[in-house]
């Protein structure tokens, strides 16, 4: 699976504004999405976009059981995202995950499990940019999809690292503009996201 240099993570409160959303990152050139398990609706929003806009590459966030993760394949993500990892969600089979990791253990645990692409999370509070490049020395074979704290300001400092194939952020989708259904703005986020960072695409994240 390839990814761009940016996953929009999202969190949809209602379903009519699933399609809108996806049509809206489309146009801005982002095809693959993160929906979070936040929401009541987030699994039939999974859905209705990987059945009506086949272009998307629709994944779920917020994942914390294999129940989770089995309902969420069955709806139709194609990845999964964890803040966390736990040994019953590292033996999931519904779909390709990537687990969350915020510490040197961490990381040497699911590398242990298997797993060399991670996210990094919450990115900035856990230390940011320095902190995963002081990872990178002694743990180089592992890399990362920072989310947490990301926006257009600091991206371009962890896309920099040789160690980050892609960021997670929300500011692509931000709930403002969300409930006023502005979608052209959104659209253009997520096209100067693309035009701004997309020197660097993210190849099998997952």
């Amino acid at each position: 699976m390839t990814l761009g240099p940016v996953l929009p993570v999202m969190v949809i409160p209602s379903l009519d504004q699933a399609l809108p959303l996806a049509d809206a990152l489309l146009k801005g050139g982002i095809r693959a999405l993160e929906i979070t398990l936040r929401t009541d609706c987030a699994l039939d929003a999974i859905k209705l976009i990987a059945r009506e806009r086949p272009d998307a590459v629709v994944g779920a966030g917020t994942v914390l059981t294999p129940r989770d993760a089995e309902k969420a394949a069955k709806a139709g993500a194609r990845f999964l995202i964890s803040p966390g990892l736990t040994k019953t969600l590292a033996n999931q089979d519904a779909a390709p995950l990537l687990p969350g990791v915020a510490t040197s253990s961490e990381v040497m645990k699911a590398m242990e499990w298997g797993f060399t692409h991670l996210k990094f999370f919450p990115a900035v509070p856990a230390g940011g940019v320095p902190y995963l490049k002081g990872i990178g020395g002694p743990l180089p074979q592992v890399k990362f999809c920072p989310t947490g704290g990301i926006d257009a300001g600091n991206a371009a400092q962890f896309l920099a690292l040789d160690n980050v194939l892609c960021v997670g952020g929300s500011w692509v989708a931000p709930a403002k503009a969300m409930q006023e259904g502005n979608w052209d703005e959104i659209a253009r986020l997520a096209a100067e996201a693309v035009a701004t960072f997309g020197k660097k695409t993210a190849d099998a994240v997952i």
